[in-house]
């Protein structure tokens, strides 16, 4: 008789082993996609058909539908210097800057 140094091991055993992998690959999974796509994860600043505009000469903001125009007070913003998601670059950009009548980017007096 021939024998080896491996172990057989039942293939109930293997089965059990896969059916516990199965989850943990499914958490990893879950886990990168979610490191990957992080902002994806963040309250966007409008619901989808709309576009934020801002309030002229005040830190203020609105979202409008796609097919309107910014209502009588509100503009929109300026070209690459829109937010996207509440807490991005942009969306704490504006908390302390505006536009005034004019178009021009200002910032806005402590305490408006």
């Amino acid at each position: 008789m021939r024998t080896t140094g491996r172990v057989h091991r039942p293939s109930h055993l293997r089965v059990n082993r896969t059916k516990r992998s199965v989850p943990g690959l499914a958490l990893a999974c879950l886990t990168v996609a979610a490191i990957l796509t992080g902002c994806s994860m963040q309250d966007a600043t409008c619901g989808g058909g709309e576009y934020p505009v801002m309030t002229i000469g005040s830190t203020g903001s609105a979202c409008v539908p796609n097919d309107e125009e910014p209502p009588e007070g509100y503009t929109r913003y300026p070209e690459g210097k829109v937010p996207e998601h509440v807490g991005d670059k942009w969306d704490t950009y504006w908390q302390t800057h505006t536009v005034d009548k004019d178009g021009n980017i200002v910032e806005v007096p402590e305490g408006q």
